[in-house]
Order: C-alpha cells, then sequence, then structure tokens
C-alpha cells in the first residue's frame, strides 16, 4: 500500500494573467454622466409588509400562531367572526414577508415587482395567491397595495419515508406587476438652492472632471465639485426647467480618472487581480519550489514455522523532500502590469506563489499599490 501526499497549488494563472491582461489593453473611454453616479433626491425607497398566502397544497404553516391570527384578521374584513377556541387549520395558508422598491417619480396606479418570502414553516409557496394587504415605507405610511398569484420558480418534493429533494427555493416567489401605487415620495429636487449630482465611486480627479464637462456644455461657472462625490449646479428652480437641464447634463460625456494601483486577492479560491496601475520598481525576486512527499510502504513479518508467534504488520515510511531551482528574476524600474504578468509566467508560478511574491514585493516597498487580501 501506498499513500503519497503532495502539498502544491493548481495552476490558475493562465486564466488569471489572461483577464490581467486584457484590463491592461482596455484603454481609458469617455462616460455618460447618468452612468457614474445619480442626482441627490432621485432615490428608490423600500416597502414591506406582512401578508397571508392562501390556497397551497397543503405546504402552508399549519397551527402557526402568527399565520392564525392573520387568517382570523383575513376573514373579519368580510364580516365574518371565528368562534373563540377554535382555530384553523392552515396546511394550505402561509404567513409571508412581502418586499418592494418604490422607484422615483413613481405615481399613483402604476404597478410595482414584488417579492413573496415564507415568514414561518412553509415548505413551499408555489400555487399560492397573495391577500391584498399594504406595503409601508421607512415612515409607517401606506404607498402601495399588493396581491396577485405566485410566480416560484423552486420545487419541493416530499416523499412517504421523509426524503425530500429540493429545486431551487420553493419557499419564495415573485408577483410581477404584483402591487399597485397608492401614494407617491415627493422628490424635492425642483426646490433645492442647487441641484447635487453624486459620483457612485468617490473620486477627486473624476469629480473635477464631471464639474469641467457640465461647465463646458451648460455654461461656465454653473458646476463646482465641492467633495470626491458632490458636484453642485447651478439651475433655475421650478421642475420643467429642472428637468431639461438635468435630462442635457445626465448625457455628456467624461472620462473617469483611473482607479488607484489596487491588487485584491481572494484568498478562498485563489482569484489575484491587478488593475493596469499597478507599477513596480527595481527589485530582484527568487521563489522557491518545495514539495513534499510521505510513502508508506508497511511490510507483513510471518512468524517462524511450529512457533506460537503471530503475523505482524511492521511500519515502513519514507519522506522526501523535493525543492526545484528557482532562478531570480528581476524588475525594471516602473514595470506594467503586462511586464509583470510576463515575467511570472516565465518561471511558471501558481496564484499561491503569485500571492507570496506580492506579499513580499509590498513589504519591501517595491509595488506601489493597496494589496487587498479577502
Amino acid at each position: 500500500m501506498k499513500l503519497t501526499l503532495f502539498f502544491d497549488f493548481s495552476k490558475l494563472l493562465t486564466g488569471i494573467a489572461l483577464g490581467a491582461a486584457l484590463l491592461w489593453a482596455a484603454p481609458a473611454s469617455a462616460t455618460r454622466i447618468k452612468d457614474i453616479g445619480s442626482f441627490q433626491g432621485l432615490r428608490t425607497n423600500q416597502l414591506t409588509g406582512y401578508g397571508l398566502v392562501v390556497g397551497l397544497a397543503g405546504t402552508g404553516d399549519d397551527n402557526l400562531e402568527y399565520a392564525t391570527q392573520g387568517v382570523k384578521g383575513t376573514v373579519s374584513r368580510f364580516g365574518l367572526t371565528l368562534p373563540p377556541g377554535v382555530n384553523p387549520s392552515l396546511k394550505n395558508a402561509a404567513a409571508v414577508i412581502v418586499t418592494a422598491e418604490l422607484p422615483p417619480f413613481a405615481k399613483p396606479g402604476q404597478r410595482l415587482d414584488i417579492t413573496v418570502s415564507a415568514l414561518g414553516k412553509a415548505k413551499s409557496l408555489r400555487g399560492g395567491t397573495l391577500v391584498m394587504m399594504p406595503l409601508r415605507g421607512a415612515d409607517g405610511q401606506i404607498y402601495a397595495m399588493a396581491q396577485g398569484n405566485l410566480a416560484v420558480g423552486g420545487l419541493g418534493i416530499e416523499a412517504a419515508d421523509g426524503s425530500r429533494t429540493l429545486v431551487n427555493i420553493p419557499s419564495a416567489g415573485r408577483i410581477p406587476g404584483g402591487a399597485t401605487v397608492e401614494r407617491s415620495v415627493g422628490t424635492g429636487f425642483a426646490d433645492t438652492a442647487y441641484l447635487t449630482f453624486n459620483l457612485a465611486e468617490p473620486d477627486l480627479t473624476t469629480a473635477l472632471r464631471v464639474a469641467d464637462a457640465i461647465n463646458g456644455k451648460v455654461g461656465s461657472g454653473m458646476a463646482e465639485a465641492i467633495d470626491a462625490v458632490s458636484i453642485q449646479i447651478r439651475t433655475d428652480r421650478g421642475a420643467a426647467s429642472r428637468i431639461v437641464q438635468m435630462g442635457m447634463i445626465e448625457n455628456i460625456t467624461v472620462t473617469p480618472a483611473k482607479a488607484a494601483a489596487r491588487v485584491i486577492v481572494n484568498a478562498r479560491t485563489g482569484t489575484v487581480v491587478i488593475n493596469d496601475m499597478v507599477r513596480i520598481t527595481p527589485a530582484a525576486v527568487s521563489h522557491g519550489k518545495l514539495t513534499v512527499k510521505i510513502q508508506e510502504d508497511p511490510l507483513v513479518v510471518q512468524p517462524a514455522p511450529f512457533s506460537r508467534g503471530e503475523t505482524a504488520v511492521e511500519p515502513s515510511s519514507e519522506i522526501s523532500v523535493e525543492e526545484k531551482d528557482a532562478p531570480m528574476f528581476a524588475f525594471d524600474r516602473g514595470a506594467s502590469l503586462a511586464e509583470i504578468v510576463e515575467t511570472i509566467n516565465a518561471i511558471g508560478a501558481t496564484p499561491g506563489d503569485l500571492v507570496a511574491i506580492l506579499e513580499a514585493l509590498k513589504q519591501a516597498g517595491a509595488m506601489k499599490a493597496e494589496l487587498l487580501i479577502q
């Protein structure tokens, strides 16, 4: 019997090098302002509510207390009152939490998609119908009413012996257009002293470029970057004029600043991403490759003829350590991403080796980049 253990990393560097090379080759391009941020006040609002799904095929909450209270509350709307002490069997009903997002400028009568998720012990919501219920905002006010038949992508099958098979998640589903907006949310953009545009990613250079691009199209001195995120824009008050100006500003193109030099390492998956701003100052690197092998060859020892001895197994182990030659290689001054990848590929480094090399370069002060390990 032989038992051999190898301590080595799997080779994933080819895909990493390809992704890094593509990143390095991509030139900076102009982008619409609307694709790098949004105007302050034009935001979505989260809605949520508690409801009841009925019509299930025996996969509901059974006698869960808050589901029972929900059924009693539902039937009370129609003037029905259950006798005291009587709790209905709820295998065909389930208590649920309903969530939705109310977009800016949503008007009463518009439809919203909603997500319905089981709150208790319901096994599946497939085939269920959500009974009419309100959706409330963070301020406790009702902004929409929801109702409809669920579309459930998951499936749960249970056999008589208790075994069960699940496909996706059957305890959650969606109702496209399942809610109707009852109240709109004021954005307040028409009455503010300034329009404020906020970048999705904070960057001082990009904020200055956005302000310059707006001034070049709308008028000198109209826009001013006040920090790494926000650009204040002077415009006429009133919804009509501001809508026109906002539409024009959103379609102005600007070239965002390049991201800061950054290396991201995902220790769980072995993924290493290097952006094209990473530079290496002069440095020499030598990285060895160590392989440890443990081989087990147990020996069977037989007793002498006509003796009272017993057959025994004598362990026999052999440990060998192999270290491959690792020639030293050098990075020239200001080595680019392509040169880094080319050099590391030349020595056949694995992702684990690459991480060790990058950490050592960072500690030596030769890599001018932020190293993020997730």
